[in-house]
C-alpha cells in the first residue's frame, strides 16, 4: 500500500471512529468516573447481585439526581451511558416478565437522557454499550483473548453473561481487517484499481470467515438455558415488546411513554457496513428495521454506513468491468456473509427457539422471559422471520446480471 493510500485510511479511521486493531470496539474503555458519580458506579458494579436480591429498584429510588456536567471526555460519557443503561435494564426487568417497571425514576432517566443526547445514542442500553464499550483486560499486558478479558459491568447470568458479551466482542474484533478492507475497496474504486478492489474484498472475506469461527466460541461459554431463562430479558427494550406494550415513561424527561429497542446484533455497525459495501438490498420492512437500528449506533459508525450506502455502487462497478477475478472475489465475499448469517440462524435456534419451546412445555419456570419474547428479537423484530429474510436477500446478491444479454452471468 502506497503512502497516500495509507494516509487516506488513517484519515478514515479517525473520521469514522474505527480502531485499526479492534474495529468498532471502543479502545481502552474507562472503568471509573470522578467520585461524584460513585452512586451510579456502586449500583452498576453490583448490578447482578442487586437484581438477584431484588434490591436494585429500592436503591435507585434513593439515588440522588446528579449533574452530567462533570463528564468531559468521550470515554467518560461512554462509561456513564454504559452504567446508566445497565442500571436501567436491571431496574425495568428486576422482577422479570410478570412485573416490568413502567416508569423510570428521574434520578436515572434524566442523566441517561442528557448523556445520550451528547453521545448521539438513545437513552437505553445498546449494542454499542454492552458489547463495544464493556470490556477490560485482566492482565493489561496480555492478549485480547477470552481467558484474559472481562466485563466492566455484568447482568444476571453469571459466566454465561460474561461469555455472551465477550464472544460478541471477539467477533467484532475479528471484523477489523474487513472494515479496513471495505475502505480499501472504496478508495480503489475511485481510481479503477481492480487489483486493489480484489485485495480489499479478500480482506472482507477473510474477516467474515474469522468472525464465524470466533462465533463458535459461544457454544463453549454460554449455557442456552441460562441465556434464555435469565439473561435475555435484560436485553429487551420497549419497542414492539408485548411485555411493555405502552412503552416506558421517562420521569422528568417526557410526559408520554417512549418506545426504544434493546441491544441487538442488528445494531452491529460491522454487518451493516458489509451489507452497504456489497450492495445487499433487503426487503422493505427488513430494510426499514435495519435503518432504524442505525439510530442505536455511535454517530461516526452510522456515518460510515451511510457513506458506503450512497457512494459508488460496487455491484455496478463489477458489472461494468467484466473481470472473472473480480466477480469471484465478490462471490466469495457474499458467500462468506451468507455462511455467517446461516450460522447465526442456527445459533439463535439453539439459544432462543429451543429453550423457549422447552420453557413453554414446562410452564415457564424461569423468572426471565418465559415464552412471551420467544419469537421477538431484543430489538423488537420477529426474530426468525427477520434473520431468514436477511440471509435470503444476501444469497440473492450472488446473482449478477450485466446490462447486455451476451454478458449476463450468474456467479
Amino acid at each position: 500500500m502506497d503512502t497516500n493510500s495509507r494516509e487516506a485510511l488513517q484519515a478514515d479511521f479517525q473520521t469514522f471512529d474505527i480502531s485499526e486493531e479492534l474495529g468498532f470496539l471502543l479502545e481502552e474503555p474507562l472503568t471509573n468516573l470522578p467520585d461524584y458519580y460513585r452512586p451510579w458506579l456502586d449500583l452498576a458494579y453490583n448490578l447482578e447481585q442487586l437484581v438477584d436480591s431484588h434490591k436494585l429498584r429500592d436503591l435507585v429510588h434513593k439515588m440522588p439526581i446528579l449533574s452530567t456536567n462533570l463528564l468531559t471526555s468521550h470515554r467518560e460519557l461512554r462509561l456513564a451511558h454504559l452504567a446508566l443503561g445497565f442500571i436501567t435494564m436491571g431496574y425495568v426487568w428486576q422482577e422479570g416478565q410478570h412485573a416490568p417497571a413502567e416508569i423510570l425514576p428521574k434520578a436515572l432517566s434524566l442523566p441517561l437522557w442528557l448523556v445520550s443526547h451528547r453521545l448521539g445514542l438513545p437513552p437505553i442500553m445498546t449494542y454499542a454499550d454492552c458489547v463495544l464499550a464493556n470490556w477490560k483486560l485482566r492482565d493489561p499486558t496480555g492478549e485480547m483473548e477470552i481467558g484474559n478479558m472481562d466485563l466492566i459491568f455484568s447482568l444476571p447470568g453469571g459466566e454465561s453473561c460474561r461469555g455472551f458479551f465477550i464472544v460478541s466482542q471477539l467477533v467484532e474484533m475479528a471484523a477489523n481487517s474487513g472494515i479496513t478492507g471495505a475502505l480499501e475497496v472504496i478508495h480503489a474504486m475511485k481510481i479503477s484499481d481492480l487489483i486493489g478492489i480484489q485485495k480489499g474484498l479478500a480482506n472482507v472475506t477473510h474477516s467474515l470467515r474469522k468472525m464465524k469461527e470466533t462465533f463458535k466460541l459461544m457454544h463453549n461459554h454460554v449455557d442456552p438455558t441460562v441465556f434464555h431463562g435469565k439473561l435475555r430479558i435484560f436485553l429487551s427494550g420497549w419497542q414492539g415488546n408485548p411485555l411493555l406494550p405502552r412503552g416506558l415513561l421517562y420521569e422528568g424527561v417526557s410526559d408520554e411513554p417512549i418506545f426504544l429497542s434493546g441491544g441487538s446484533a442488528a445494531q452491529s455497525s460491522t454487518i451493516q457496513c458489509f451489507d452497504a459495501l456489497l450492495c445487499i438490498q433487503h426487503e422493505d420492512e427488513t430494510d426499514a428495521y435495519l435503518t432504524r437500528m442505525r439510530d442505536c449506533m455511535p454517530p461516526a459508525h452510522r456515518h460510515l454506513i451511510e457513506t458506503l450506502s450512497v457512494g459508488p455502487s460496487l455491484r455496478d462497478f463489477i458489472l461494468s468491468h467484466p473481470s472473472a477475478d473480480l466477480c469471484q472475489a465478490y462471490k466469495s465475499c457474499v458467500s462468506a456473509l451468507v455462511d455467517l448469517r446461516n450460522y447465526h440462524l442456527n445459533t439463535v435456534t439453539k439459544y432462543i427457539v429451543i429453550p423457549g419451546n422447552q420453557a413453554r412445555a414446562m410452564g415457564c419456570p424461569f423468572r426471565g422471559v418465559g415464552t412471551a419474547l420467544n419469537n421477538t428479537g431484543a430489538g423488537g423484530s420477529v426474530l426468525m422471520v427477520f434473520l431468514k429474510s436477511v440471509r435470503d436477500t444476501t444469497q440473492k446478491a450472488l446473482i449478477l446480471k450485466r446490462p447486455s444479454v451476451s454478458l449476463e452471468a450468474e456467479i
